[in-house]
C-alpha cells in the first residue's frame, strides 16, 4: 500500500426518489449494472483474505496463506484481511473496512437480500470479527498488526509464497493506542448489530469485547503510530473514542455511552470521513437519533450539516476541490475511498431527510433528499464510468476497467507461484512488466485519477492502481440500495 494516508409512507417515497435513479443507466454508450457492482465489490474484499480460506471460496487464484501468523507472539492470529497490494495485515483500516462494511449490512439489509449478496456480506464482516476475537483474546492487550510493511514492501510476492518475516505488534494498557483499540470497539459494537437476529450467541461475544476494548481506549489514552508512515493516524483518538462510543449506544441503549456523547466527547466540523478521521460518520448515527428523539445532541447536527455543506456543489461553504468530471479529489493516493465514504454519508442522511420530512440549509440555499442523493449517485457513477475517460475504476467491470492493479496476488501468474523466490528479482518478473495482471481482481475499485480527471493504468503508478478494502466496504450500502431500484 501508498501512504494513504423504515417503514410505511417514508420508504415509498425513498423508493420513488430512487427509481428515478434507475439501476441500470445508461453511461457513455455502456450500462451501469449496480446489482453487478455489488458483487464484484464483496468479490474483491474475498480476494484480500488471509488465513485458510473457506471451501466456496470465490477467488480461483488465491489459496490459504499465513497460517502462522502469530507464532511469533505465541497466539493465534491466522485470518483477516490484507489492507490493500501488499500483505502486511493492518488493524486499524481493517477495522474501520469491518465498520463501514457492518453500516452497509445495517442500513441496506433489505436490499442486499434481495440482491442475494447478504449472506456475503455476513460472512465478509465474520471473517474479520472472527480476526478481532483471535487480536484481542488476552486482557488489556491488542494484537493490531502482523507483518513488517519495510521488509515486505522489498518483495513482490504473492501471500501464498512470501517469506518475508511475521512481526506482530500490539497495544496494551501498559502500551496505549486509542485510535486501534476504540476503532476495534466500533468493528465489534457495529458488527454485534448485524449478527443479533442471526447468531445471538456470537453478536454478545462481539458487543461484550467491544465494551471491554472501549474501557481500554478510553481509559488508557495515547496515540498509535507503530504503522507509520504507512497509516499515520494525524487526526489524534478523539474521532474514534465518538466513532465506538456512538456504536455502542446504538448496540446497548445504555446511559452510560450516551452520557459520553453529550458531555464527554469531542467533536468537529470537517470535510472528509476516512479510515484517519470520522467524526462525520458518527455525526450521521447521532442526527438519526436526534431525528428519533433524543436530546441534547444539538451540536452533532450543526456539524453533520457543515459536512454536508462543505461537499456539496450550489453550497455558499463548499470547499471540497471536485475535478473537472465532477468527482470529490481530497489528495492523492486511494482518493476513490472518499470518493464512496462521501457518497455513502450522503445518501445516508437523504435517506433521513426523506424519511423525516427535513432539509438541509446552507446558508439561505435550501437542499432536499433528492439534491444529496443525485450528488451521492453521480459519485458512484464517476467510478464506475460515468466521466470524462470513459472508464471504469473497478476492476473487472464496465467499460475499460483497470488492468494493472497495484496487487501482488494478482499480478503473478499461477504458472510461477511454486518457483525460487528472489525478491530483487520479483520486481523485475512481475511489478516491472507492463502487461495486464495474470489474474483478474474482480471488483476492486482501485485509487483512481488525479485533479483532472487523467489517470494512469500502470502497476507502478500506486497512486491510481492501488485497491484498499475500505474503498469498497462503504460503497456495499449504496452500490445495494441503487441496485434494488431495478
Amino acid at each position: 500500500m501508498g501512504n494513504h494516508g423504515e417503514k410505511g409512507r417514508g420508504n415509498i417515497v425513498i423508493r420513488a426518489i430512487l427509481l428515478g435513479l434507475i439501476s441500470i443507466v445508461c453511461v457513455n454508450g455502456t450500462n451501469i449494472n449496480y446489482k453487478e457492482a455489488l458483487t464484484k465489490s464483496l468479490i474483491f474484499l474475498e480476494a484480500q483474505r488471509s488465513g485458510k480460506l473457506p471451501p466456496n471460496n470465490r477467488v480461483p487464484w488465491r489459496g490459504d496463506s499465513a497460517l502462522d501468523d502469530g507464532k511469533l507472539a505465541n497466539v493465534d492470529l491466522t485470518g483477516g484481511y490484507y489492507d490493500a497490494g501488499d500483505n502486511v495485515k493492518y488493524g486499524l483500516p481493517m477495522a474501520f473496512t469491518i465498520t463501514t462494511l457492518a453500516w452497509s449490512a445495517i442500513s441496506s439489509d433489505k436490499e442486499l437480500r434481495a440482491a442475494g449478496e447478504l449472506e456475503n456480506t455476513h460472512a465478509a464482516i465474520r471473517w474479520g470479527t472472527d480476526y478481532f476475537l483471535k487480536c484481542s483474546s488476552r486482557k488489556n492487550r491488542l494484537y493490531v498488526q502482523v507483518g513488517d510493511p519495510n521488509l515486505d514492501h522489498k518483495c513482490w510476492a504473492r501471500p501464498e509464497n512470501m517469506q518475508t518475516p511475521r512481526t506482530v505488534l500490539q497495544i496494551s494498557d501498559k502500551d496505549p493506542g486509542t485510535e486501534i483499540a476504540a476503532e476495534t470497539a466500533a468493528a465489534l459494537a457495529a458488527s454485534s448489530i448485524v449478527f443479533r437476529r442471526i447468531d445471538h450467541k456470537y453478536s454478545r461475544r462481539l458487543l461484550n469485547k467491544a465494551k471491554l476494548l472501549f474501557k481500554l481506549a478510553k481509559s488508557h489514552k495515547g496515540s498509535y503510530d507503530g504503522a507509520c508512515p504507512f497509516y499515520c493516524s494525524c487526526s489524534g483518538y478523539n474521532d474514534e473514542l465518538l466513532w465506538a462510543a456512538t456504536w455502542l449506544y446504538k448496540a446497548t441503549r445504555k446511559q452510560e455511552y450516551l452520557s459520553y456523547l453529550k458531555f464527554e466527547a469531542i467533536s468537529g466540523y470537517v470535510a472528509e470521513f476516512s479510515w484517519d478521521l470520522k467524526y462525520a460518520g458518527a455525526q450521521m448515527l447521532i442526527v438519526k437519533m436526534i431525528f428519533e428523539g433524543t436530546k441534547g445532541l444539538d451540536l452533532y447536527k450543526q456539524q453533520a450539516d457543515s459536512f454536508i455543506c462543505s461537499n456539496l456543489p450550489g453550497s455558499p461553504y463548499h470547499q471540497v476541490f471536485n475535478t473537472p468530471g465532477g468527482m470529490i479529489h481530497l489528495r492523492d493516493g486511494a482518493n476513490t475511498q472518499y470518493v464512496t465514504a462521501t457518497a455513502f454519508l450522503f445518501s445516508a442522511y437523504a435517506e433521513l431527510l426523506q424519511k423525516h420530512n427535513q432539509k438541509i440549509y446552507c446558508g439561505k440555499n435550501q437542499f432536499d433528499s433528492t439534491h444529496l442523493m443525485a450528488f451521492a449517485k453521480k459519485q458512484i457513477d464517476y467510478i464506475l464510468g460515468h466521466n470524462p475517460q470513459g472508464r471504469s475504476y473497478m476492476v473487472g467491470f464496465g467499460p475499460n476497467p483497470p488492468k494493472q492493479a497495484h496487487h501482488r496476488g494478482a499480478s503473478v501468474p499461477l504458472a510461477e507461484a511454486n518457483a525460487p523466490l528472489s525478491c530483487p528479482l520479483s520486481f523485475v518478473k512481475w511489478f516491472n512488466k507492463n502487461q495486464p495482471n495474470a489474474n483478474e481482481l474482480t471488483g476492486a475499485i482501485v485509487g483512481g485519477p488525479d485533479r483532472q480527471d487523467n489517470f494512469q493504468d500502470f502497476r507502478w503508478t500506486s497512486v491510481y492502481t492501488e485497491p484498499c478494502t475500505y474503498i469498497n466496504s462503504i460503497a456495499v450500502g449504496l452500490l445495494a440500495k441503487l441496485a434494488a431500484t431495478a
